[in-house]
C-alpha cells in the first residue's frame, strides 16, 4: 500500500510538473512584442535585401536587448537571393526590396511547400547620387533612361545634355539579385532586368557608397537610407518623373510623391516560421515599434494606414 501512495504522489507530481511546463509554452507562444518577458529563446535566420538589412539590423538588436536568449541573424544576399535561401527552407523571414516574383519566385516556394506572409515594414526611395565633384542637381527620367539602359554607350552626362558636366562617369548599381535593380529597371528603362552591364556592380550597398565616393566621376544608384548615412560623402540627385524635379526626403517618399522611385519593403515570414514564438513576437514587435526602428536604421517609416494594413496581414 505504501508502495502504491509513492507512486501516485510521484505520478501527481509528473503531472505537475507537465502542466507547469505547458503553462510555459503557453506563455511564450502568447508573448508580446513589447512586453515579452525575457523567457523567449532560439534563433531567427533573416536574409534578402540589402536595403531592408538596416531596419532588421535596428529591429534585431532592440528585439534582442529585450530577449538575450533569442539569436537572430541578418543576411544580405539581395531580394532575389534571399527568396532563393527562403524559399529552399534555408530562411524563417526573407526581406525584400520588391514583392514576390509571381511566376518565378513564388511557384519554388509553393513546390517545396513554403507558405508566408508579405508584411510591409518601411519605405523606401531609391537614391541616385554622384560624387560631390560630380555637380547635378537633377534629372529627368528620361535621361537616366539614356544613361542606364540595355546597350547604352553614354560616358559622360554631356552626352546626354550638354549643360551637364563631361566628366567620365564610373558607374555603381545593384547586381542582378538586388530588389532594387529589378525596381529601377522596370521603372526607369521599361523592363526588369534591361540595363547596360559595364557598371560595376554589388548587392552590398554600402560597396556601391565607397565607389561612388571614391571616383571623381562616381554615379550610381541605392536604397535611400545609405545616402542618409553617407550624406558627407555623397551628392543627392533630385529625379524629375515628368511633374518637375523632386528630392528624395521622408514625406516625400512616404506619400509617393518622388516618382517613380518610391516603394515599399517588406518582411516575408514563412507560416511555418510564425508557429515558433521567437519567430511571432519579433514580427509583433516589428509592427509595434515600427517608428522607432525607422528612425533608428534612417529608413522611411510606413504611415499608418500601411502600419494598419501590415498588422492585419500578420495577424496581430
Amino acid at each position: 500500500m505504501k508502495t502504491l501512495i509513492t507512486l501516485a504522489a510521484c505520478c501527481a507530481l509528473a503531472l505537475g510538473a507537465a502542466a507547469c511546463g505547458n503553462d510555459d509554452n503557453n506563455s511564450s507562444a502568447n508573448a508580446g512584442s513589447s512586453d515579452a518577458s525575457g523567457n523567449l529563446s532560439g534563433s531567427i535566420k533573416i536574409d534578402g535585401s540589402s536595403t531592408v538589412a538596416p531596419f532588421a539590423q535596428a529591429a534585431q538588436e532592440n528585439f534582442q536587448a529585450e530577449n538575450p536568449d533569442v539569436k537572430i541573424t541578418v543576411g544580405t544576399s539581395g531580394t532575389g537571393g534571399g527568396f532563393e535561401k527562403f524559399c529552399a527552407g534555408e530562411t524563417d523571414i526573407s526581406d525584400a526590396s520588391r514583392p514576390i516574383k509571381p511566376d518565378e519566385e513564388a511557384p519554388v516556394c509553393k513546390k517545396a511547400g513554403i507558405d508566408y506572409k508579405e508584411i510591409q515594414v518601411a519605405n523606401d526611395g531609391i537614391a541616385v547620387v554622384t560624387n560631390p565633384e560630380l555637380k547635378v542637381d537633377c534629372l529627368t527620367t528620361d535621361q537616366l533612361k539614356k544613361l542606364w539602359n540595355q546597350g547604352s554607350k553614354v560616358k559622360t552626362l554631356s552626352e546626354i545634355d550638354p549643360s551637364l558636366p563631361d566628366t567620365t562617369l564610373s558607374l555603381f548599381g545593384p547586381g542582378t539579385d538586388s530588389g532594387t535593380f529589378d525596381f529601377f529597371t522596370d521603372e526607369i528603362n521599361g523592363e526588369e532586368g534591361v540595363s547596360r552591364e559595364d557598371y560595376q556592380p554589388s548587392e552590398d550597398d554600402n560597396i556601391l557608397v565607397q565607389g561612388v565616393a571614391g571616383e571623381a566621376g562616381g554615379l550610381g544608384y541605392f536604397g535611400h537610407s545609405y545616402y542618409e548615412q553617407n550624406q558627407d560623402k555623397l551628392n543627392l540627385v533630385k529625379v524629375d518623373g515628368g511633374g518637375g524635379c523632386i528630392e528624395p526626403t521622408t514625406e516625400t517618399i512616404q506619400s509617393g510623391e518622388y516618382k517613380p522611385l518610391s516603394r515599399p519593403l517588406f518582411m516575408y515570414p514563412s507560416t511555418k516560421a510564425l508557429k515558433r514564438p521567437e519567430v511571432k513576437a519579433f514580427l509583433d514587435y516589428v509592427q509595434a515599434n515600427f517608428e522607432e526602428i525607422a528612425t533608428a536604421s534612417q529608413i522611411v517609416p510606413m504611415d499608418q494606414g500601411q502600419a494598419d494594413k501590415a498588422k492585419a496581414a500578420l495577424g496581430s
